[in-house]
């Protein structure tokens, strides 16, 4: 996606973030109002303690206007995990996505980690196929009751 720059997360982008995750999730998803507090608190933990050389968030923007993130943070020795992986509408299909994800996984193998695992549902199609064409694999899938409707958790993992 031409004119994009991936820059640093910084505090004042948790809003943003916040919103556009509830928001869309509901809309795409039919998520109940119980998936925003929990981004919040993703948020307010990166906040709180991350570590800047092991831990990283990246905003996509385009003229100002934010169009995507993600985060990597560490999960385990040797392990991290890829979080809050979002990218708009109007951005789908345009290779961003794509960009996010080698930005996140080029990070955590600079970093140190060995692997890098992820939680999603099944139900982000388009996601999964990015992933497993990026060399993930899917270790788990679990039906669940979460966020207000019947879903299938899933847990990739990708060795860097």
């Amino acid at each position: 996606m031409e004119g994009v720059s991936l820059r640093p997360y910084r505090p004042g982008d948790a809003g943003w973030i916040t919103r556009q995750h509830g928001h869309l999730y509901a809309r795409e998803e039919g998520f109940d109002g119980s998936f925003a507090p929990m981004v919040a608190g993703i948020l307010r933990d990166f906040e709180s303690n991350h570590d800047p050389d092991c831990e990283r968030g990246w905003v996509a923007v385009r003229d100002a206007r934010r169009l995507g993130c993600i985060f990597c943070v560490r999960d385990a020795p040797g392990m991290a995990r890829l979080r809050l992986f979002l990218v708009v509408p109007r951005a789908r299909n345009t290779g961003l996505g794509r960009r996010l994800l080698q930005t996140c996984t080029g990070f955590a193998r600079a970093a140190g980690y060995d692997r890098m695992r992820l939680w999603t549902h099944e139900s982000h199609r388009a996601a999964c196929r990015l992933y497993r064409r990026t060399g993930w694999r899917l270790m788990t899938s679990v039906p669940v009751r979460a966020f207000g409707i019947d879903l299938v958790e899933q847990s990739w993992e990708i060795d860097l």
